[in-house]
C-alpha cells in the first residue's frame, strides 16, 4: 500500500544528494554553506548547478564575487558540516566557529577552498536564476581535484572513503561500498 506524502516534504522521495560545502568570499568576507540540493548540467563546457535559499549569506555573497567553491566533505567531519547548515554568516564566522580551514584555491582569485574537504571544483559563475524562494547558480567548473587516496579511476572509491548523503530534517548517511554493474 502506498501512502500520501504531503507536499512540503515531497522532495525527500529523491533528495538523498551528496551533501557538499560551498564557499564563497567578496572583499573582506567569506562564507561557507551547507548544501544537499546541486547537480551537474554540462559536461561541455562542465557546469553545474548549485541552489541556495535567497535569504542566506552566502547568496548575496556569490552574486557579487561571481565565484564559488563546492567542496566535498567526508563522514569524519560531519559535525562540522553540520556546524555550517546551523549557522548563519551574516552573524558569525563559520570557518572559525565551525573548526574549518580556508585554503588558497588554485584558480579562482576571491574564493577560497575548504582545507579539511578531500574535493573541490572551483567554479566561475555564469548564471544566476531565482526559482521559488532559492537561487539556482550555474558555474563553470575552471579547476577540480581530489584526494588521489579516495578518488581513483574516474570516481570515488567508496570502500576507502564516506561520502555524506542527506535524507532531510536532521537525517544522514553515509555511502557504501560501491556496486559495478557489468554490460
Amino acid at each position: 500500500m502506498k501512502v500520501e506524502v504531503k507536499k512540503s516534504v515531497a522532495n525527500r522521495l529523491i533528495n538523498c544528494g551528496e551533501v557538499i560545502l560551498v564557499s564563497c568570499a567578496y572583499k573582506d568576507k567569506k562564507n561557507v554553506a551547507t548544501c544537499a540540493w546541486h547537480m551537474p548540467f554540462s559536461k561541455n563546457p562542465p557546469l553545474l548547478g548549485v541552489a541556495l535559499a535567497g535569504k542566506h549569506f552566502s547568496s548575496e555573497i556569490i552574486r557579487k564575487s561571481e565565484e564559488f567553491v563546492v567542496n566535498v566533505p567526508e563522514w569524519s567531519i560531519i559535525d562540522k558540516v553540520i556546524c555550517c547548515g546551523k549557522l548563519t554568516g551574516w552573524s558569525v564566522d563559520k570557518f572559525k566557529e565551525c573548526g574549518l580551514t580556508p585554503q588558497e584555491p588554485h584558480s579562482l582569485t576571491k574564493t577560497c577552498k575548504v582545507a579539511e574537504c578531500i574535493g573541490h571544483l572551483e567554479c566561475s559563475l555564469v548564471d544566476v536564476r531565482e526559482i521559488g524562494d532559492h537561487y539556482l547558480f550555474i558555474g563553470e567548473i575552471i579547476y577540480a581535484e581530489a584526494d588521489d587516496e579516495y578518488f581513483k579511476g574516474d570516481f570515488w572509491n567508496t570502500e576507502e572513503v564516506k561520502l555524506i548523503f542527506y535524507l532531510g530534517s536532521t537525517f544522514f548517511f553515509k555511502s557504501t561500498k560501491f556496486v559495478e554493474f557489468k554490460r
